[in-house]
């Protein structure tokens, strides 16, 4: 990964601008600011889409699984183990994760200046 894409997913992380790295990246939980507050970049011109949620359901749905499938072959737990164990631990890091996902999202885009409807 180039230093520009890597500063880039480090602001975004920090919940910063991708750009100059000062103003606030989201206005909610999970909802990006209108533009940033510093240097007026347009958030608005980025489209992260769905791609955040398809890639922490790959990412989460194969660490779950392989931690289900480990228990089960080694300890047999009953059924009600693992729902009490695996719901909210997949709930817990895919919410926990989601913020982090759509903000590298963006930022990827922006350090390849990447932007919808550009050929």
């Amino acid at each position: 990964m180039a230093e520009a894409s890597k500063a880039a997913v480090k602001r975004a992380a920090a919940g910063r601008c991708p750009r100059c790295g000062q103003g606030r990246l989201f206005s909610g939980p999970l909802a990006f600011a209108p533009a940033c507050t510093a240097c007026g970049l347009d958030y608005a011109a980025f489209n992260v889409g769905d791609g955040a949620a398809a890639f922490l359901i790959l990412i989460v749905g194969a660490v779950i699984t392989g931690l289900a499938l480990w228990l089960e072959l080694s300890a047999e737990p009953p059924w009600w183990v693992h729902v009490l164990l695996w719901l909210p631990l997949t709930l817990i890091l895919s919410l926990g994760l989601m913020r982090f996902a759509k903000g590298a999202l963006l930022a990827l885009e922006y350090a390849n200046n990447a932007r919808e409807g550009r050929s």
